[in-house]
């Protein structure tokens, strides 16, 4: 199981280029940069088959995987896009970011899950600091005139916890799979594409770089470990520390020049660290802790 959460915490890893380098990448429209980047995250799941020994005997993919997988990458995105495009960012991309929070809590529906006091208490640390980040250390406003896209932002935290709680429900489904869930995104974002952008692809060589980095890392690479990390690795310790995302992006920014270090980036560093380590006492500590909680998640 540990090996695998770090896995898991290698995704948090990548994601947190996303902003350095979706900035780099231009003025791409994000659907058109969707399809292009999950059709290279496509090319890493071919090329990793290369070095993967194909199994005896295929697995066979059930239905509602297709419907989990597909739903959960292309539907967080679309609806991410959405709520962007009819509500103000910051409030829309904090609602967003409850999706961690909602994998803490519903792990306590998973088999053999059991949800601790600091599960909870770290992933409320760690929404406290990206809260910090998001809003810039202001205020937040909710207006009742971008419902629409404040509910458009729910939506895509629930499908990504949604996607990311049920994968562990399907441990014997290979993370191979993912590449497909790639494909399927690619295709259904340049549809979106098409019907409701104007086409503008890189203009250099640099962002062709970026938009390749993209689907190499967050946009790639990214989402084969979170399936490996989400279905064998602690998924309590997984849903809080990716709260880290936004802080690592943060300090990305700094360290390239982007974003200048402030107070509060330094609070959501403290927040978020102390909540990852307060959800992943347990396994961090081992001792009477691991054990309390090893006797919680044994079979009755």
């Amino acid at each position: 199981m540990a090996r695998a959460t770090l896995i898991g915490f290698s995704a948090i890893a990548m994601w947190a280029l996303l902003a350095l380098l979706t900035d780099a990448s231009g003025r791409t429209p994000p659907f058109l940069l969707s399809a292009i980047t999950f059709a290279v995250g496509t090319c890493v799941g071919l090329a990793a088959r290369l070095f993967t020994a194909a199994p005896d005997r295929p697995a066979k993919i059930p239905f509602q995987v297709w419907v989990i997988g597909i739903g959960g990458l292309f539907g967080y995105h679309f609806f991410y896009f959405t709520a962007l495009r009819n509500a103000p960012a910051v409030e829309a991309s904090l609602i967003a970011y409850l999706w961690p929070l909602l994998i803490v809590l519903g792990s306590a529906l998973m088999p053999g899950e059991r949800l601790r006091w600091h599960h909870i208490a770290g992933a409320l640390l760690g929404l406290a600091g990206t809260a910090l980040i998001v809003t810039k250390g202001g205020g937040v406003a909710f207006e009742s005139r971008y419902a629409f896209g404040y509910a458009m932002a729910g939506v895509c935290a629930f499908l990504w916890s949604a996607y990311s709680l049920l994968s562990r429900r399907f441990p014997a489904v290979p993370t191979s799979v993912v590449t497909w869930f790639c494909a399927a995104t690619s295709a259904l974002s340049l549809l979106c594409h098409l019907a409701l952008e104007e086409t503008v692809l890189p203009a250099t060589t640099g962002q062709w770089l970026a938009v390749l980095g993209l689907g190499l890392m967050p946009v790639g690479a990214a989402f084969y470990a979170w399936d490996i990390g989400v279905k064998r690795g602690n998924i309590q310790v997984l849903g809080a520390a990716s709260y880290a995302a936004p802080l690592l992006s943060t300090l990305i920014l700094i360290a390239a020049g982007f974003a200048e270090p402030t107070w509060r980036i330094l609070a959501a560093c403290v927040l978020i660290t102390a909540g990852a380590v307060l959800a992943a006492r347990s396994m961090l500590f081992g001792g009477k802790a691991a054990s309390a909680t090893a006797a919680d998640n044994a079979p009755a």
